[in-house]
């Protein structure tokens, strides 16, 4: 009885890591986690993700399926196509885990963010906790420069959208005595770099958030999103 009990029990263990794995391999995929990323912002069919990452439909297709094997990614039909999304918030902070992980653990992570984001943006950015501090206050202008469409999905309470290409014709409508803070997509998003380049180009007062918006909301920050017009 107790060697039946011992094979089950081995047996039990051996069949739940291998479901834990499907998750692993799920992961296992450069492409795939920049798909989580894109989705992080909102939901997307696969012509927008696979233009987004410069892969073929196909491709893209292949790569959603196999997260959504794994439990990670939703799809739902809207018409024609195919809309995906995260399965719920917890698939972001899986993600979030894991690129900090590689932040704090691989080298090659931290020489690749020093060589081409830090000489990007030669002053501090702003925390979450100085951000929502400074909404709080009044103080400050947000301003969200990633697509209108992620700003409707959802943004940082407060915030305005002017999406980077049209930032420059939109800079007589800015406050010269105004702290302004840009976001984008995260850490790693260069939307909001170039957003306060120009704005200090044109002698403003402009700081980087050091996150994104799925990070705001993950901390529990205040968020807004604009509901379709029916």
């Amino acid at each position: 009885m107790a060697v039946v009990e011992s094979v089950l029990k081995r047996e039990f263990k051996t069949d739940l890591f291998a479901q834990f794995a499907r998750i692993g391999g799920a992961l296992a995929s450069g492409r795939r986690l920049e798909l989580l990323e894109l989705l992080a912002q909102r939901e997307r069919n696969v012509e927008d993700l696979a233009r987004l990452t410069s892969r073929s439909a196909a491709n893209t297709s292949q790569h959603l399926q196999v997260l959504r094997a794994a439990r990670l990614v939703e799809g739902r039909k809207a018409g024609l196509r195919v809309t995906y999304r995260l399965a719920d918030e917890r698939v972001f902070s899986l993600w979030k885990s894991l690129r900090e992980l590689g932040e704090s653990r691989l080298a090659e992570v931290s020489q690749m963010v020093r060589t081409y984001l830090n000489g990007k943006d030669s002053l501090e950015a702003v925390t979450a906790a100085s951000l929502r501090r400074k909404l709080e206050r009044g103080d400050v202008i947000v301003l969200d420069v990633r697509p209108a469409e992620e700003y409707t999905a959802g943004h940082i309470a407060g915030a305005r959208s002017i999406p980077l290409p049209q930032l420059r014709a939109r800079l007589k409508g800015l406050p010269k005595r105004r702290e302004i803070v840009a976001y984008c997509r995260g850490p790693y998003c260069i939307l909001a770099y170039e957003a306060v380049a120009l704005l200090r180009s044109y002698g403003l007062r402009a700081f980087r958030f050091e996150q994104g918006f799925p990070e705001w909301k993950a901390g529990g920050h205040p968020v807004q999103r604009i509901e379709a017009k029916r």
